[in-house]
């Protein structure tokens, strides 16, 4: 189990690599929490945390956006918010990603529930009345 308060984006960083240590045999992470709460900002800063220097952008349209570590590894990075049916998750060849071995990052996973893996770690971050998140993460 993992959990942080963020107080501000200087936070962000170090909870980057702080969920990355704590699940460090983990590559398949999925974000929960309401439109606006830092999901793609939190996961900005974990591509930099495993060594991207790519622009991480939301793949709101696309689906997902592939990002490179410096040793050229994969980050798959998905948003599955505007997905209309499963349908289209298998379209896109969704289960070569998830079982790629790769670093996955899933935002909207409850939009493909059925499709998930069994063995994942769910994030959750929650905004508070004054701003601050709570971000917890535990492996499922």
């Amino acid at each position: 189990m993992y959990s942080k308060i963020i107080n501000s984006l200087a936070d962000l960083h170090v909870a980057a690599e702080e969920l990355i240590a704590t699940f460090k045999n983990d590559r398949i992470f999925a974000f929960y929490g309401k439109m606006g709460a830092g999901k793609t900002t939190f996961i900005q800063s974990i591509c930099r945390a495993l060594g991207s220097t790519d622009n991480v952008t939301s793949p709101t349209f696309a689906l997902i956006n592939e990002y490179n570590t410096a040793e050229f590894e994969s980050i798959f990075h998905f948003d599955f918010y505007r997905i209309k049916d499963i349908e289209e998750a298998f379209d896109l060849g969704y289960e070569d990603y998830i079982y790629s071995g790769s670093y996955c990052l899933i935002e909207w996973p409850e939009m493909i529930e059925s499709l998930l893996p069994e063995k994942m770690v769910e994030v959750k971050i929650e905004v508070h009345d004054d701003e601050t998140r709570t971000i917890t993460a535990r492996e499922i």
